[in-house]
């Protein structure tokens, strides 16, 4: 029996890669797709020996052309951290505009359903707590967040324009703060800043005085959330997070505490824009998916912590590296 096709962007990159490996789960033909400008083969490299698995080293801003039946498109091309959108501004607007028009019109034409993955990030400095789906954002579109916070409600618009418009099976999420095995330890995330830094035997580094608040959703947890979210009837934006809700301050000494070191905490000023508080309000995800977060962040934070531990050495002082993209 052929099995249907579900292509994969961004691919090579931390949510991309666990997305790869559940969609060969469920029993799809996978096509991912990574131009490796923030993405990593080693995330995908043990799925090159299968034949449920291909991969296009292509860039999505460009015309994107695949061959043969497609059922579902998931659009997970992005940089993902402040570190990435601060050095490849006009690729972050790209890859949310220009990309998301390309692979909506490849949608179009191949009747395929599209999974857009948008972020909380839409929200900015939230004046409302916790964020819900009608909440319609606190945004500086010129300052220097704003590349990827406006490239992703961009994101949003057009993609309702194409379901509302064209009548195309579109689904949005909304993603908050998720960590796992895969992350980049230098991307500049709080999480895998903290387990880099406890690695390397530095001292953790919180901005501002450590009151601003994140949730954290474990990976696996995220992906049942996409999963469902994907299969399900809901054309509206959804909430997939974890609502459990964190300081930085009592979040890094919960690193300090499970990696057993005795770094201490140094304050630096906080970055512009950066939101104060965040937490997802998921009641629609519940009522509508039957989704909730099962993994305590006790238990995701270990499993992520053992990962980086086995890492090799030299993969603890990499910097974030770009290939060179104009325009």
């Amino acid at each position: 029996m052929k099995k249907e096709r579900v292509l994969i962007t961004g691919a090579a990159g931390f949510l991309g890669s666990h997305l790869c490996d559940r969609f060969i789960k469920e029993g799809y033909h996978v096509i991912g797709m990574d131009n490796l400008i923030t993405g990593d083969l080693r995330n995908i490299e043990h799925l090159f020996h299968l034949k449920e698995f291909e991969f296009y080293n292509h860039d999505v801003s460009t015309f994107v052309h695949v061959p043969g039946e497609i059922k579902y498109i998931l659009h997970f091309a992005s940089p993902a951290s402040p570190i990435d959108y601060l050095k490849i501004p006009i690729q972050t607007l790209k890859v949310g505009s220009l990309g998301t028009h390309n692979l909506l019109g490849l949608a179009m034409a191949k009747k395929a359903r599209i999974l857009v993955a948008s972020t909380s990030e839409v929200y900015g400095d939230p004046t409302v707590h916790p964020q819900t789906e009608d909440y319609w954002g606190n945004v500086n579109p010129v300052g220097p967040r704003g590349v990827y916070d406006e490239a992703k409600r961009f994101q949003e618009a057009i993609t309702m324009a194409y379901h509302t418009y064209h009548g195309l099976e579109t689904r949005i999420i909304r993603i908050f703060n998720t960590y796992g095995p895969r992350m980049r330890l230098n991307d500049g995330r709080v999480l895998p800043a903290f387990m880099g830094q406890a690695l390397r035997g530095e001292d953790l580094t919180v901005f501002g005085d450590g009151s601003q608040t994140r949730s954290f959703c474990y990976v696996d947890d995220l992906v049942e959330g996409i999963y469902r979210l994907l299969l399900s009837d809901c054309a509206d934006p959804v909430n997939i997070g974890n609502p459990s809700e964190i300081t930085i301050a009592q979040f890094a000494e919960e690193i300090i505490k499970l990696t057993g070191t005795d770094q201490k905490v140094i304050y630096h000023p906080l970055p512009t824009d950066d939101p104060k508080q965040r937490q997802p309000n998921i009641t629609k995800a519940q009522e509508i998916l039957g989704w909730e977060p099962k993994v305590e962040r006790a238990e995701g934070l270990k499993i992520t912590w053992d990962y980086f531990k086995a890492l090799p050495k030299e993969r603890l002082y990499e910097d974030s590296h770009h290939r060179e993209f104009k325009g």
